[in-house]
């Protein structure tokens, strides 16, 4: 790095906070994932000009110090890798962190807000963003936009991408701007500025119409994706929208530096009920599945065996998760499925969720599952369905889904999570056939691993426990990523569907797309960033021998 870099940002119009000391670069070489990398320097932006300051500074020294860059951050709890690089690491959380406005349609904050605090707020308006990942109480906003997140409610809803009405975003030439969907005769007059927005417009319309079919057809066939980047989203000649937040929603901070976020809003519904399913065997799936989407659940949950043990084994931890209250409330109310697990530990937890105005409402959707579930005499016990149309009793479940990574984390000693088969998407229909593999998969390579997820789009978080400081467990990594990866796409499948390419599936990416699309996929880059300042090694410029070159050997 240029050795007068620090001092260049503390002589030059930057407000916020610098810090290089030891305690600092050890925070920010990790986040949620299995690497480490060291950054050079930490930098706390106040505003938009501070962060615009930054980008001109990084630009104006890269000729001389090609390694340097920028990396956003915000809560740092990215599973990929993505959040964690060896120049500077820009947090958005300790300044970019204010809910700006919200109402009931729509809300507008700052990329480094907790989505916990960010639902606390659009909730007094009986209103929320639908899209948030399992980790709602760690997560940052800004982080959802960087990994186009997903979770137990995209079944209904969608994933991030499909709820951003506009963005603020830094570019490459150190100018904040507006994106958001636009139409023909709007795109036109950008194309015809002239300077760098209108280049960026003009590159990239030119580049979908070119490519328009190729790009058009690379569109995953899964209800969810966070591999590339959306080129397939960004142009539709038949509707006339040009929408660039598609491509930055979801680019991993490649792309530029969001500053400011303005989200649409759904009504959140006052009543929920979950209809639990304990099933000893997988073969019924391939009914199942469809059955229940035919209903239209609002999530269709599942998690395994290994994950209940996880649960139980740690239930103590749950203590300080939820206080004493709530605590002596679960484990009174898990006391009716201990007397169901006594009939034998099911193979998965199938968890159906239905939401509306009205209790009643809520009570005759789950009875009307319930009834069909049984005509069908598919095989699984009728008291292996517990209907409970009251969330204090259904929150056990979700307490255990929500949970299971946090507890592998933090929990099982000399082991640690390896996230790199974590997040793959196979739609429904082939699950019967595609779930026995993974889990022989698993057990070639003598994983221990947790499998849950969202069983309604067939997207499921496979998170093993691993020595990963042993050169035999790391030595592992790369063939079974291998076998999982050409199994999820012979099923015509996605990588990832929620936690985006990172350091680990970054490399993939032209196994998924091919080479035709993966050039795209780079050229986009270019457009963009031309100088590569933004979070490099991630997506098109991603390579598996540097990320493998960065796994955690000290724990």
């Amino acid at each position: 790095m240029n050795k007068n870099i620090a001092e260049l940002i503390k002589a030059s119009k930057f407000k916020g906070d610098i810090d290089n000391s030891a305690p600092t670069i050890d925070k920010y070489s990790h986040d949620a994932s299995m690497f480490e990398i060291k950054p050079k320097l930490v930098v706390y932006p106040k505003d938009a000009r501070d962060v615009e300051e930054l980008v001109r500074l990084v630009s104006a020294n890269k000729h001389e110090d090609k390694t340097l860059s920028l990396t956003g951050r915000s809560a740092g709890t990215d599973m990929a890798g993505g959040a964690i690089n060896d120049s500077i690491i820009v947090d958005f959380q300790r300044y970019f962190n204010k809910i700006e406005s919200v109402s009931k349609s729509s809300a507008q904050a700052q990329p480094g807000v907790f989505y916990r605090d960010f639902e606390a707020h659009t909730l007094k308006y009986k209103a929320l963003m639908p899209t948030y990942p399992a980790s709602r109480d760690l997560a940052a906003i800004g982080g959802m936009v960087a990994n186009n997140s997903g979770g137990e409610k995209s079944l209904e809803f969608g994933k991030t991408k499909d709820f951003i009405e506009e963005l603020r975003v830094v570019f490459a030439d150190g100018v904040e701007r507006s994106v958001k969907a636009i139409n023909k005769a709007e795109l036109d007059k950008k194309m015809s500025q002239g300077d760098y927005e209108g280049q960026i417009y003009k590159q990239v319309y030119e580049l979908c119409e070119r490519h328009y079919d190729l790009i058009k057809a690379a569109k995953p066939k899964v209800s969810k994706n966070s591999m590339g980047y959306t080129l397939w989203e960004v142009w539709d000649r038949e509707s006339g929208v040009f929408d660039l937040t598609k491509l930055i929603v979801g680019s991993e901070g490649t792309l530029g530096l969001v500053t400011d976020i303005t989200f649409r809003l759904v009504p959140a519904m006052p009543h929920s009920g979950l209809l639990v399913l304990f099933l000893k065997d997988i073969d019924d799936l391939g009914e199942l599945i469809p059955t229940i989407l035919a209903h239209k659940p609002a999530t269709l949950e599942s998690f395994d065996d290994q994950t209940l043990w996880l649960s139980i084994r740690f239930m103590p931890s749950f203590l300080k998760l939820l206080g004493l209250p709530r605590f002596i409330k679960l484990i009174f109310n898990l006391i009716p499925d201990g007397l169901q697990l006594l009939r034998g530990i099911p193979k998965l937890i199938v968890m159906v969720e239905f939401n509306a105005e009205t209790e009643a409402e809520v009570r005759s959707r789950i009875r009307n599952l319930h009834q069909e579930l049984k005509g069908r005499r598919v095989r699984y016990e009728i008291n292996g369905i517990e209907e409970d149309p009251t969330e204090g009793k259904s929150e056990k479940f979700w307490v255990m889904r929500r949970q299971s990574f946090n507890l592998l984390r933090s929990k099982v000693k000399d082991k640690h999570t390896a996230p790199f088969i974590d997040d793959l998407v196979v739609n429904p229909e082939y699950l019967v056939d595609f779930l026995p593999k993974i889990r022989k998969i698993i057990s070639k390579y003598k994983l221990f691993a947790t499998i849950a997820g969202h069983l309604g789009d067939g997207n499921f978080h496979i998170i093993p426990l691993m020595k990963l400081e042993n050169k035999s467990e790391r030595d592992i990594l790369l063939p079974a990523m291998k076998e999982v990866n050409e199994l999820v796409l012979s099923y015509h499948g996605s990588l990832s569907g929620e936690h985006n390419d990172g350091l680990v599936r970054g490399p993939w990416l032209g196994k998924q797309f091919g080479s035709e699309m993966l050039k795209l996929f780079k050229d986009v880059k270019h457009i963009f960033d031309p100088e590569n300042i933004f979070n490099p090694h991630k997506k098109s410029d991603s390579d598996w021998g540097y990320s493998f070159s960065h796994i955690r050997e000290h724990f």
